[in-house]
């Protein structure tokens, strides 16, 4: 294989590779590093490429496999993680002029994870200022391109980490999401992005836009690639839900009830919905049950304006110059929300998350589009920037639900526009069943 080649492998296929020695970690780190090369001034996906240090990590991985010390599925494989989150020594910047210098003392506790299952950091991919909206247009360091077409926006906020993945410049990332920032630009760039369930993955350094929907998630090109990626990222104690971190085997399937949440295909484009539909009709032909399933969306943002505000209120007093408009807008919006409104936001917020598993009493999957609209042209946005944040709402209705609700969600793409853009299906399920949601997404790829 040439080195090209090397850079469409799953992590899956490269890891057999890599443990019975015939490919090497430091050549599959050199091919996505040569990818990066050629492919990152046309898409903008890195704030921050790691060469050398992961050509060294390679090397180590190498000499540690050679010598019978090989430690699982990540051990030498190339992965990005979004700049949001905290890197010993390396910069983490937020995409924004605020944070453009900040270099951490110590790394987030996913980095410890990937780091200790001997993962190779190639880099800190670039996003929505913040993670504070779902285009990545607004960047201190510029927009990042849709791979398929770079006149379009990637999706956000993890939209670097997204493009990353697509083009083969990592064969995995991580992302962030509060409201979609992972599935969103995962449907827009063709690859798989899974939300966990709220609390599965730490958040400990990772620089936070709303702590209370704050999720860490894998970015992959396959849904057991996702597995991977997330079965080491697990806090310890809710492993076990992961079931080993393996889809459930083909022959469980036939037991599961499919709900299909119709109120999200409202107002959706017309080819998307037609390929959800064909998704759908894929899993009428395997499961017990498909139905339609009712499930009401919580619009209210007072938690999380509060929550965001909270942590940039000294930053905006003291350089506020140092956001990008529409950033510092947002921002503003919890400024004026009092602790009692926040504190009785938050009950109700609880509440809703204690009777989210009432949604599975009936149906064991929840089935909607993942994004009901296609990516827009960049250029177009910037030309008409007050049109930006009704367009991000729009693209952000069918995946903020389910931080709400703290459940696991998964995107896996389900055909294509006219236009040649990827189309996401999005799979939910009960807390603690990512078994389910990616045994689902697995089947729509298949």
């Amino acid at each position: 294989m040439d080195r090209t080649d090397l850079t469409t492998l799953s992590i899956a296929a490269a890891a057999a590779l890599v443990r019975d020695g015939k490919l090497s970690p430091v050549e599959l780190t050199r091919a996505c590093l040569d990818r990066i090369d050629a492919l990152d001034s046309k898409i903008n996906a890195f704030i921050t490429v790691t060469a050398e240090s992961a050509l060294e990590q390679a090397r180590v991985a190498e000499d540690e496999i050679q010598h019978g010390r090989w430690r699982g599925a990540l051990h030498g494989i190339p992965i990005a993680l979004k700049d949001l989150i905290d890197t010993a020594g390396v910069r983490t910047t937020a995409a924004s002029a605020l944070f453009a210098n900040r270099v951490p003392e110590k790394d987030a506790e996913v980095v410890v994870r990937l780091k200790q299952a001997g993962a190779v950091i190639v880099g800190k991919t670039n996003l929505h200022e913040f993670a504070y909206g779902g285009s990545s247009v607004v960047s201190y360091f510029g927009p990042i391109r849709n791979p398929r077409n770079p006149e379009y926006m990637a999706g956000g906020s993890s939209g670097g980490s997204a493009a990353a993945v697509a083009s083969g410049m990592c064969l995995g990332a991580i992302g962030t999401d509060t409201a979609g920032s992972v599935r969103l630009p995962a449907a827009y760039c063709g690859v798989v992005g899974l939300k966990p369930t709220y609390g599965m993955v730490s958040v400990e350094g990772v620089i936070p836009l709303a702590l209370s929907y704050d999720h860490v998630g894998p970015i992959t090109q396959t849904v057991e690639d996702a597995g991977i990626l997330l079965e080491a990222l697990a806090m310890e104690a809710l492993q076990r839900n992961l079931h080993g971190g393996r889809v459930l085997h083909p022959g469980g399937l036939a037991k599961l009830r499919v709900g299909v949440a119709r109120e999200f295909f409202e107002d959706a484009d017309a080819e998307i919905v037609a390929a959800v539909e064909r998704a759908i009709g894929k899993l009428k032909e395997i499961m017990a049950e498909v139905r339609d399933a009712a499930m009401e969306a919580d619009g209210d943002r007072t938690v999380s304006n509060y929550e965001t505000y909270a942590y940039h209120a000294k930053y905006v007093q003291e350089s506020p110059e140092s956001y990008q408009p529409p950033t510092l807008a947002r921002i503003r919006a919890g400024e004026k929300i009092t602790a009692a409104e926040y504190d009785a936001a938050k009950r109700r917020l609880e509440q809703v998350r204690r009777q989210a598993n009432e949604l599975f009493s009936e149906v064991d999957v929840v089935i909607t589009p993942t994004v009901p609209v296609s990516p827009a042209r960049i250029a177009e946005l910037q030309e008409r920037p007050e049109e930006l944040r009704s367009r991000e709402l729009m693209m952000l209705r069918c995946t903020r639900p389910f931080n709400v609700l703290g459940i696991p969600a998964i995107t896996v793409p389900c055909g294509e526009t006219r236009d040649g853009f990827s189309i996401g299906v999005q799979i939910a399920a009960a807390a603690g069943r990512e078994d389910l949601v990616m045994s689902v997404g697995k089947v729509v790829m298949s």
